[in-house]
């Protein structure tokens, strides 16, 4: 039986990479994503998740913040849809991140890397294939780096596509990616012959206890009906938005119609008014009474 649990909601995302309980997931995910450089043997979960909070406050910040024996801190985040200015967002709060570590007599020297992970279920650079972005502070010309203490990286799920073949993943991003895609659709067992690495085997009880624990079921239902409603309304405005282009572009050609009318009467009657400037300030009805106005000159002309 499939498993029926969406690691993409940010409940269970921050389960499976923001619980104290499970730091081996957490530690697989970290080096699978800086490729092992530094490669991070512990870490600390700084706001681990309290069930209690999410039955008070469904709108609930689900981030992950950790930080690492080496002292970098991590802010990892799911967003199952691209929002708006999503890149100047992770920007700033990686460097909030970063600023907040020095308190008064702290040396720049004390600063240690902040590190943003965004697990983007949608496409942010279309133009290029590499589902794994990592950003840091360079020079384009040269690809110097100014500096690693700024970092931003960028898993694009949807540009993963899994192997026909069923045989194991051994790419660490790619499991990651297999598994954030798949998870809800196998079975436990199907999982494992994909993922045998332990930490997809921890994973994957994460979600089971998900689904048979009818308190955390609950708290994870209702982040995703959340998530649902939010993304029902924002399909709502995007197709309003459509529908008002579409009017407010038919009455714009139905103005600039008028007005072409209106001109070429002005200029059959001789008058000097309303000017072309003038002619695009007016509505449909002043055009329209200008239009008769310049009718019955005429006829009364013939």
């Amino acid at each position: 039986m499939a498993i029926g649990i969406d690691p993409l909601v940010d409940f269970a995302c921050k389960k499976l990479l923001g619980s104290p309980e499970h730091p081996a997931i957490t530690l697989h995910f970290l080096n699978a994503v800086l490729a092992g450089s530094p490669q991070i043997t512990d870490v600390k979960i700084l706001n681990p998740i309290v069930d209690k909070e999410y039955e008070e406050d469904k709108y609930a910040i689900l981030d992950i913040f950790a930080q690492d024996s080496l002292g970098h801190r991590f802010d990892i985040e799911i967003q199952r849809t691209r929002p708006a200015w999503l890149g100047e967002r992770l920007t700033y709060y990686s460097a909030t991140q970063l600023v907040n570590q020095l308190e008064s007599g702290d040396d720049y020297a004390d600063l240690c890397p902040s590190i943003g992970i965004c697990i983007l279920d949608a496409i942010m650079f279309r133009e290029v294939s590499d589902l794994h972005l990592d950003f840091r502070l360079m020079n384009a010309k040269h690809a110097l780096t100014l500096t690693d203490h700024l970092q931003i990286h960028l898993l694009e799920l949807p540009k993963y596509t899994p192997p026909r073949h069923n045989e194991a993943i051994t790419d660490p991003i790619e499991q990651w990616c297999y598994f954030f895609r798949s998870a809800r659709e196998l079975t436990p067992l199907e999982l494992s012959r994909r993922l045998p690495d332990p930490a997809f085997t921890e994973a994957t009880g994460v979600l089971e206890m998900i689904a048979r624990d009818p308190e955390q079921r609950s708290l994870y239902d209702a982040r995703l009906k959340m998530e649902r409603d939010a993304r029902a309304k924002l399909d709502f405005a995007r197709e309003e938005g459509i529908q008002q282009g579409l009017e407010q572009g038919l009455e714009r050609g139905r103005l600039n119609e008028r007005i072409r009318i209106v001109q070429v009467l002005r200029d059959i009657v001789g008058d000097e008014s309303p000017k072309d400037s003038e002619l695009t300030l007016l509505s449909l009805d002043d055009l329209a009474a200008f239009e008769s106005e310049f009718q019955r000159r005429l006829r009364e002309r013939s």
